[in-house]
């Protein structure tokens, strides 16, 4: 869709040359039966290059090509009024370079998912004074699956985890039955006060939508836009809040192990490979089973307690799971790269997501 919305920038500011052409007589044109001042004739041409700036701005992801390519549209369709009878159907060509450009100019507003989330994270990122690291005695207490898991991936004897950054891809679908969709994310976590922060992208049949994820206080929204303009869903309440504190507790234990020392988890040892957890933030309490293998992996995560929601307004309670794997090392710390999210359902069980860890850091201070 890029590349194609590429081509009709680059194709509609050439076809602009043949005014100025017509303009200064450089060549018979028999499209354009109508006269063509001088005058009109230069502005056929200035229009013609900023289509053009605006195609190499957009490419090297410059955000001046919006004020750019707006300009262009505006000029066009002037000279396309003044050459109305043979030029009218650039006016077509103009309103589908016009959509993509009022959608960009939608996500530079504050009110914006993406401008909302950097606020968000930018009002949390301060510099971190705790530099103590995760000893022996934090986990003396916890089950030895755990703490196998805790010197597996690296976090004994590595700071203690404030917050991370995730970028992530993938693929997501509503429904058993819906097509996959292609995403993008963006994560920040913050411990001290859990605090889950969550940016995504996609297409939706060509048309690109956004959604925010916001777990603050132990309070939970998710909110869907699409081309960023149309609300589809605006998700809160109880079921939500709780649905996203298990989510919650998955990133610890998938994306930020070093925190599961946390006070605010009861363990209870299931067998040798086996724990449950009980998590505690505000209001919200969830369980959780983790399952690991010999090597010290933490393999899946299941739990009871979150809710499915295609629309947002109504909510099925199904169990829910996340298989993981594909262990890497990011700067010292493993953690799993791939992974899954899985519902399990009375009509049987179905991935919804798909997830790959492009990259991960922890105790950040500034913004990305």
């Amino acid at each position: 869709m890029k590349t194609l919305f590429l081509i009709i920038i680059a194709i509609h500011g050439l076809i602009h040359l043949m005014g100025f052409v017509k303009a200064f007589n450089l060549a018979e044109l028999s499209q354009l039966t109508q006269s063509i001042s001088k005058t009109s004739g230069i502005i056929w041409l200035l229009t013609s290059f900023l289509f053009l700036c605006s195609l190499g701005l957009y490419v090297f992801q410059k955000q001046e090509w919006l004020m750019v390519a707006t300009a262009a549209v505006v000029l066009s369709q002037i000279v396309i009024i003044q050459s109305w009878t043979d030029a009218k159907f650039g006016t077509i060509t103009n309103a589908i370079i016009l959509f993509p450009i009022i959608i960009s100019f939608m996500n530079i507003l504050p009110s914006s998912y993406k401008n909302i989330y950097k606020t968000e994270v930018q009002i949390r990122l301060s510099d971190i004074h705790d530099t103590s690291v995760v000893s022996k005695v934090d986990i003396r207490n916890i089950p030895e699956p755990v703490k196998k898991y805790l010197h597996y991936v690296g976090a004994v004897g590595k700071p203690k985890v404030h917050n991370f950054r995730a970028v992530i891809n993938g693929r997501m679908r509503f429904e058993k039955e819906s097509k996959w969709m292609d995403i993008d994310a963006q994560q920040y976590n913050f411990t001290n006060n859990p605090t889950r922060l969550f940016f995504i992208e996609s297409k939706m049949f060509g048309i690109p939508f956004d959604g925010l994820h916001l777990y603050i206080d132990g309070n939970a929204t998710m909110q869907i836009k699409v081309a960023s303009i149309f609300k589809m869903v605006d998700a809160k309440g109880n079921e939500m809040n709780q649905g996203e504190t298990v989510t919650l507790f998955n990133d610890m234990c998938l994306l930020a192990p070093a925190t599961l020392i946390d006070k605010n988890i009861q363990w209870e040892s299931i067998d040798s490979l086996t724990v449950k957890a009980k998590f505690t933030n505000k209001s919200n309490v969830i369980t959780a089973l983790l399952y690991f293998n010999e090597k010290g992996e933490l393999i899946n995560f299941i739990s009871n307690d979150r809710y499915q929601s295609v629309d947002g307004r109504t909510y099925n309670n199904y169990k829910w799971s996340t298989p993981i794997k594909g262990y890497k090392d990011f700067d010292g710390r493993k953690i799993p790269t791939s992974g899954e999210a899985i519902w399990h359902t009375p009509d049987g069980s179905f991935s919804y997501a798909n997830f790959y860890i492009k990259e991960i850091e922890y105790n950040c201070k500034k913004y990305k």
